[in-house]
């Protein structure tokens, strides 16, 4: 099971990537998202992959006495999508704005709509 993960991970990053090395502020955005999805199932396939026992120890031991699932990456999985879901709706705000002022979702032709000659900011005050 965990070989079809490893692919599986392997094939997001790949895509997370790619995405993110376009020119267009969408497919950038689109491959944050993808890339967040691919750390996140890459900290729960490390975390074991165990359905069959809880994470329960009997009151006379002191560690688990079978393989048991980590609740640990869950944790934090649950943690990290709520970041990450903030995060993208932070980012897509910001590019709806930059559209809105530039017109275009290009992120070369942002970089050309800054002005060439700006005064310099004062230096006392």
């Amino acid at each position: 099971m965990e070989d079809v993960f490893a692919v599986l991970i392997g094939l997001f990053f790949t895509a997370a990537i790619y995405l993110m090395l376009s020119r267009q502020i969408i497919r950038i955005l689109l491959g944050i998202a993808i890339l967040g999805n691919a750390v996140n199932l890459l900290i729960f396939t490390a975390g074991r992959l165990v359905r069959e026992v809880p994470p329960v120890v009997p009151e006379e031991a002191m560690v688990p006495l079978v393989v048991t699932a980590n609740p640990l990456p869950q944790a934090l999985i649950l943690t990290a999508i709520v970041i990450s879901f903030s995060f993208f709706t932070f980012l897509l705000v910001l590019a709806y704005r930059a559209y809105q002022e530039l017109g275009t979702d290009e992120v070369d032709e942002m970089r050309l709509a800054e002005p060439a000659r700006e005064p310099p900011p004062p230096g006392g005050y």
